[in-house]
This record gives structure tokens, sequence and C-alpha cells, in this order.
């Protein structure tokens, strides 16, 4: 087994429809395919943001458990109804949008009457059946963002007094599942390869739902990592339909060697490089561990230095 921790890599995405696909991440050190993937499904299902209906009030019906009249579903039935319907807000602001329908017929999400900052993402859902052709149906209804999942209890508090609460279910997640594999690099034959099949709702990509949960994890460790690195090879270039191989070659020049170029062959400012140095910043690749922040935060080093810092790396087209 090799003593270098490798730096995975998004090696490609392969896309099932708009709401599915699955991602392969490799290499893995040996055994982190399992601990890396139950981490992501993990954050996936329960921190994602969505949207979804926390309360509503129909027109003629006083309170749950009664009927409505023209209206084949009781208010329990459109209750349940409601759930299934998705939205894309904009936004975190809190929506109250209406339906308004007037005649015999079904009573679908597209007749939410939306505005500028949502979306409904599946329009031919059924919310309830209009079955007299004099009967008008009148439904409001509250759209919150939120993360993972609500129970009535929690959101009775925050909902006006004539409307009815509802157990909220914000995740846009439906299905996380992921297997791991073998693989290789050079010699070493006992490295992970990570396979993680993602569906949504349609509210979110599964591109964008895979890199939200992993920016959540990266936060989280970073705030307990501190100002501790550990040495990592080279991160795989990503063969994804996102064709990030040119952002990181972008990123990194033309070759990854120039991340090994030592502090003092960049003709800083005396004053600057010791400051590095004594910090045990040695090479432009250190430099790339830190943010602005961290930077800032070092002894002997500020402003001024930092801003010199990144002229020069500028000049180098680093």
């Amino acid at each position: 087994m090799s003593n270098m921790i490798h730096t995975p890599g998004l090696v490609n995405v392969e896309e099932h429809s708009a709401t599915s696909a699955t991602f392969s991440v490799e290499p893995l050190h040996s055994g982190y395919g399992s601990t890396i993937g139950n981490s992501i499904r993990r954050v996936m299902l329960s921190s994602i943001s969505g949207a979804a209906i926390t309360s509503f009030k129909i027109e003629g019906a006083s309170h749950e458990f009664t009927a409505v009249p023209g209206v084949k579903e009781d208010v329990v039935d459109i209750m349940l109804n409601l759930k299934g319907v998705r939205f894309r807000v904009y936004g975190q602001d809190i929506q109250t949008l209406r339906i308004v329908k007037q005649g015999k017929g079904p009573v679908t999400a597209k007749d939410i009457q939306t505005n500028a900052d949502v979306e409904v993402v599946n329009p031919d859902h059924l919310i309830s059946t209009i079955d007299d052709d004099k009967a008008r149906f009148v439904l409001d209804l509250t759209v919150e963002i939120g993360r993972g999942y609500r129970t009535i209890e929690e959101g009775a508090a925050k909902k006006a007094s004539d409307m009815v609460a509802l157990d909220a279910i914000f995740s846009p997640i439906l299905r996380v599942r992921y297997k791991i594999e073998k693989t290789r690099v050079g010699t070493t034959t006992d490295l992970d390869k990570l396979l993680i099949t993602v569906d949504t709702d349609g509210s979110i990509t599964p591109q964008d739902a895979f890199e939200e949960a992993n920016a959540i994890l990266v936060n989280q460790y970073t705030a307990l990592a501190g100002k501790t690195r550990i040495a990592a090879s080279e991160p795989q270039v990503v063969n994804g339909p996102s064709n990030n191989s040119e952002l990181t070659s972008d990123l990194l020049g033309d070759e990854p060697t120039a991340l090994n170029t030592s502090i003092e062959d960049l003709n800083l400012s005396a004053r600057t490089t010791n400051a590095l140095i004594n910090n045990d910043i040695h090479t432009i690749r250190d430099l790339f561990a830190l943010n602005d922040a961290e930077l800032r935060d070092l002894k002997g080093f500020g402003s001024k230095a930092l801003d010199e810092v990144k002229e020069k790396l500028a000049e180098l087209e680093l």
C-alpha cells in the first residue's frame, strides 16, 4: 500500500436523463470509497436546499377534516397531493401563491399562479378534481425554502392563523446510491473507484446537487482542519461533460511542475519572501493551499505582501 493519500478527481459524468446521472470518482485511497460515498450520500439526502409547500387554505373548507363543495377529493387527499408539487424558487423569501379554477375538470400544478421568483417543476401533477360545472376552487399556498424535512408541529408556529400547516419535504433529491470498484495508479492496485448515482426531482440538476453536497462537506472539514495541510498527489483531470479539463489547464499552466517553483525564485521582496518561508510556505503549491484570509493571518505577512504575491502570480499567468 502506498504511503501517499491520492487526491481523487471526477473522471466521468454519465447522464442518464435530465434528472439522473452517475459520477465516477477516482483514485481514492483504499477504503475511502465507502467513507466518501456514504458522506456524500447522507449530505445529499439531508442537506441540499429545496422548496416545498408548508401551508395552505381552501376557500369553503374551515379545517383539514372536511369535504370541499364541488370537489371530488376531501382536504386530506388534497394535502397529500400538495406534498408532491415541486418548485424551483429564486431567492430565500417566503412565496404566497394562489389557484383559482372554475368549472368541471382536473386542477393541476400548472394552474398555480406563479410569479417571477417561482417556477413549477412538475406542472402535470394532480392536486384535485372539480366534479361540478358551477363549482369554484380557490386555494392559497405558502412555499418556503428549506433543507431536509420539517414536521407539521415545527411549521405550525410560522404559518398564518387561517392556514393549514403541512409537513414539508424540502429535499430535491429522490435517491442516491453508490458502489465501489477497484482501480490502480501505476503499480498501486488497491485503490478505490467510487460510482455514485443521483436522482433529483427536477428542481436541481444532479451535477449541481453533487457539487453542493461536496461544497458543504469541504466547509465542514476545512473548519476542523485549521491550518494543517497534508501533502497529496495531483488530482485527476475531469473528463465529464462540464469540460473542466480546460479549466484545470488554465489554473495550472501548461506545466503542472510550475506549482513546485520555489518561493525564492519568484523575485519577491526580501520581506515577503522571508515571511512566507518563516511560515513554512516554500513553493507556489503551498501558496495555493491557503486562501486570502489565511495568508493575511500569517505572521509578518499583511495586505501589501498579499498584493505583491498576487501581482507576481498574475505576471506568471498562474
